[in-house]
């Protein structure tokens, strides 16, 4: 809570600070209960939850149940809240099961709708389409772009800062930037969005904070939802999966927008790389 304060506003702080004083008190509130007691509304309860790193206030209300009872028992809080370190690991399949569908869930039912549209015409008309992204995001950011190249776009990501502000110089209207970064206050994928922002260049950004520092330079938003971070399950995998059926999710939008094009020209990349995917007999076939 304290390092989110300051991107919080006002009503969103109420809800986090009577879930700080009083986990146990809300953990009992539904959130109707919750949004009374603070004077907010439901949504905003659910915000909170958001930006605290829940997928909903179901889960952040469990968790608070969690850590009331570790509190009132004074034992050691455990490594996790869902998995412990001594888990067998068919549990730790299951509970990853469930939290990656969760996220999905939540990533699907929170997508606004008319800003996805807008970011699918925006990639179908572009004349180049970089994309930023550091550590797992870029990895993120190399699957869009190898999608967006196998239709026929021009897609370049970039995972180094240096080369992504140089790329970025580049751009102009007609263009589009693609920002990804799940905290969204990643200094090194802000900046080239933001120069590619000031030339012009149509921005989108892929956040799990729509109100992070990288909304300041996004035309377009696209929040992402992810489970809570944990030690065993940091917010490098957790936040991939939303981001990851965001970007599904513009391909196939882009596909379907350029289908004419589209289609022609991932058969062409199938048929290019089928002799890479026969097997050999033997050293011979090499």
């Amino acid at each position: 809570m304290r390092s989110l304060a300051p991107s919080m506003t006002r009503s969103v702080q109420a809800v986090a600070e009577a879930v700080a004083s009083d986990p146990a008190g809300c953990a009992r509130l539904t959130v109707s209960g919750l949004a009374a007691r603070t004077g907010t509304s439901e949504a905003t309860v659910v915000r909170a939850a958001r930006l605290l790193g829940y997928p909903g206030y179901r889960d952040l209300r469990l968790a608070l149940a969690a850590l009331a009872a570790q509190q009132e028992s004074g034992a050691a809080p455990a490594v996790t809240v869902d998995i412990a370190v001594d888990d067998p690991l068919a549990d730790v399949v299951a509970k990853l099961a469930h939290e990656e569908a969760q996220t999905l869930t939540d990533t699907a039912a929170g997508l606004d709708l008319t800003q996805l549209a807008a970011a699918v015409t925006a990639l179908a008309t572009a004349r180049r389409i970089d994309v930023y992204g550091v550590g797992a995001s870029a990895l993120v950011g190399q699957d869009l772009a190898q999608k967006l190249l196998r239709i026929g776009l021009v897609a370049h990501a970039h995972g180094d800062p240096h080369l992504a502000v140089t790329g970025a110089v580049q751009l102009g209207p007609g263009d589009v930037a693609v920002a990804i970064t799940h905290s969204g206050s990643t200094g090194d994928v802000i900046e080239p969005l933001r120069v590619a922002f000031e030339r012009g260049a149509t921005t989108l950004a892929l956040t799990g904070r729509p109100n992070a520092p990288v909304a300041h330079y996004a035309d377009l938003v696209l929040a992402t939802s992810a489970a809570r971070e944990t030690q065993l399950r940091p917010a490098a995998m957790s936040s991939r999966t939303s981001q990851l059926l965001v970007v599904d999710c513009l391909f196939v939008g882009v596909a379907q927008r350029t289908y004419e094009t589209a289609a022609p020209a991932l058969a062409a990349s199938y048929e290019a790389l089928a002799h890479r995917h026969t097997a050999t007999s033997g050293p011979s076939g090499a």
